[in-house]
């Protein structure tokens, strides 16, 4: 047995270990996000209650710390990247504006525009005949 081999060996069950891993966390953030999303809801059911009885509306500060005011820093790159490794055939941005559930949303697309922008720069995205793929 050569040395390339042993080291392709190496290299496939290497990706398979760091693959299997991206996909439990995944399964793990994918249900944190769950979780987090029926917090606000609970959260929201309790203000509204808490309205209910005391007949005031809840302030609109109040509404908005129970709801996300934004993605957060690098998140909108993260699931674009995501969206992408997950579709290897690669993705166009009407396909990934819809899939991020912004298609409409004028500040949304731009965003995410930026972010293919800045993906592609930064070498983590290229694209192929038109759709973007992992670089």
């Amino acid at each position: 047995m050569s040395d390339t081999d042993t080291f392709a060996e190496f290299m496939e069950q290497e990706r398979a270990r760091i693959h299997q891993e991206r996909e439990g966390l995944l399964v793990d953030k994918n249900a944190i996000e769950q979780r987090l999303t029926q917090l606000d809801r609970d959260m929201q059911a309790v203000d509204a209650y808490a309205a209910a009885k005391t007949g005031r509306v809840p302030t609109a500060k109040r509404v908005l710390t129970a709801k996300t005011n934004g993605a957060r820093p690098g998140s909108r790159r993260a699931a674009i990247v995501e969206a992408v490794g997950a579709n290897p055939q690669g993705l166009g941005r009407g396909e990934l504006l819809q899939m991020l559930d912004v298609k409409g949303n004028k500040s949304g697309e731009m965003a995410v525009s930026n972010a293919l922008t800045a993906l592609i720069k930064s070498n983590a995205l290229t694209r192929v005949e038109g759709k973007y793929v992992l670089a």
